[in-house]
């Protein structure tokens, strides 16, 4: 599961570069922005310099040098001077590239401020609270009856990702929110500052009963839908025996054992038509619980 929640409104290939940018994007909150794009004129010139800087160096060296070593040093340079213009244009070049990449994500990403949540932007109880969220609403899509279409499939595929993202988008505000209003109350308040802010308190208590109320009401659906999973599971179980119903009872009519067993493979149809009610009572809460998510 993603750390970084994104609105669904996001295009489907930016949400996942968003998904996958959490360390770009957390600089980017902090601040940070790229240098310009240098020319390339101006960075062949300075690999140029470099190159011309380190031949005068060499030259100055040798001539320093003089006598019978000259040759010698002469050999080294010209073995060393290859070795440092490589190694020194490589690592430009590595260095270029890296920055290419992080400008070019940062302008693809500099567009969705404000339409995704991180893990920094909550707090402690506002995490919980989405994981909560999370949890939910990955019962309900992976869940085999939501799969198989027994559920409203395509409204959950809508409807799901819109309340987990206003969830993540409110916790964010509240987290912000309530952290500013800790550090002024940390500073140490007069009567009259207590009398304006206590009521301010009260409003981020109930905005944060709210996200709970909403929290809540995905996860009784969850639960529903849980139910009527372990209903689906049964009744296909139940299914297949009754499709080897015929092995059985050839099996106990040749082995004479028919007193023992025929109530028991009797009761197998009762089972399945019980279970399939059952199945389709679990479906109906899970119907009636998922209009509590609507708006």
């Amino acid at each position: 599961m993603a750390d970084v929640v994104v609105d669904p409104g996001v295009p489907e290939d930016d949400a996942q570069l968003i998904k996958e940018s959490e360390r770009l994007l957390i600089r980017m909150r902090r601040g940070w922005v790229p240098d310009p794009q240098p020319s390339r004129v101006s960075g062949k010139t300075g690999r140029v310099a470099m190159t011309v800087i380190t031949l005068i160096a060499l030259t100055l060296l040798l001539v320093g040098a003089g006598g019978p070593r000259t040759g010698g040093l002469l050999v080294l340079g010209l073995i060393a001077v290859p070795i440092l213009l490589v190694a020194f244009l490589r690592g430009d070049l590595d260095e270029d590239e890296e920055m290419t990449v992080d400008r070019e994500v940062y302008e693809q990403l500099r567009w969705y401020e404000g339409r995704y949540v991180l893990p920094v932007d909550l707090d402690e109880s506002s995490r919980r609270l989405l994981a909560r969220a999370r949890r939910a609403v990955a019962t309900v899509t992976h869940s085999a009856v939501n799969v198989e279409g027994l559920l409203d499939d395509v409204r959950n595929a809508v409807m799901l990702p819109a309340q987990e993202w206003e969830i993540a988008r409110l916790l964010a505000k509240l987290s912000a929110l309530r952290t500013k209003h800790r550090e002024t109350m940390s500073e140490g308040i007069t009567p009259e500052v207590a009398a304006v802010a206590e009521p301010l308190a009260r409003a981020l208590d109930s905005s944060e009963d709210a996200v709970v109320a909403r929290v809540e009401a995905l996860e009784r659906y969850a639960v529903n839908v849980a139910e009527a999973e372990l209903a689906y599971r049964a009744h296909h179980q139940i299914e297949e025996l009754r499709g080897r119903l015929h092995q059985y009872e050839e099996l106990v009519s040749e082995s004479g054992a028919d007193g023992f067993a025929v109530p028991e493979i009797a009761r197998l149809a009762e089972d399945a038509d019980q279970l399939e009610r059952a199945l389709r009572r679990s479906v109906s809460s899970a119907h009636e619980a998922f209009r509590y998510l609507e708006p």
